[in-house]
């Protein structure tokens, strides 16, 4: 299943793969789709709440990349929600942005993985 949002300059498409019953996410977009970070994300009894699923996440980026938090936001809310194993990888560019952009680069990517996890991709 593929997710797309535009929004002016920004481009941001999420492709989601069954592997099995776990999940590869894939984020890409802008200027320069790339690979700049890898996150695996396992569920786990949250620390808070042992009612509740969690997510234990480990994290290889590119030196000097900065796609980490998008890759993680996902892989984690995918793994606890769903319950499964999930690689999330990506990397997003796109030259000038300005803070209030990368804010929203942020929020579309939370808009994507929120819908994936709707579809429920079980």
């Amino acid at each position: 299943m593929t997710y797309n949002r535009r929004e002016g300059r920004i481009s941001l498409e999420l492709e989601i793969i069954r592997v099995g019953k776990d999940i590869n996410a894939v984020f890409s977009g802008g200027d320069a789709p790339h690979i700049g970070s890898a996150v695996l994300a396992v569920p786990r009894a949250s620390l808070a709440d042992d009612k509740t699923t969690s997510s234990t996440s480990s994290v290889i980026n590119v030196p000097s990349h900065k796609d980490e938090l998008i890759c993680r936001e996902c892989a984690e809310r995918i793994s606890s929600a769903l319950q499964c194993v999930c690689v999330c990888t990506g990397g997003f560019h796109c030259d000038g942005l300005s803070e209030e952009e990368i804010g929203r680069v942020l929020e579309l990517a939370r808009e994507l993985t929120e819908e994936a996890v709707r579809d429920g991709l079980r």
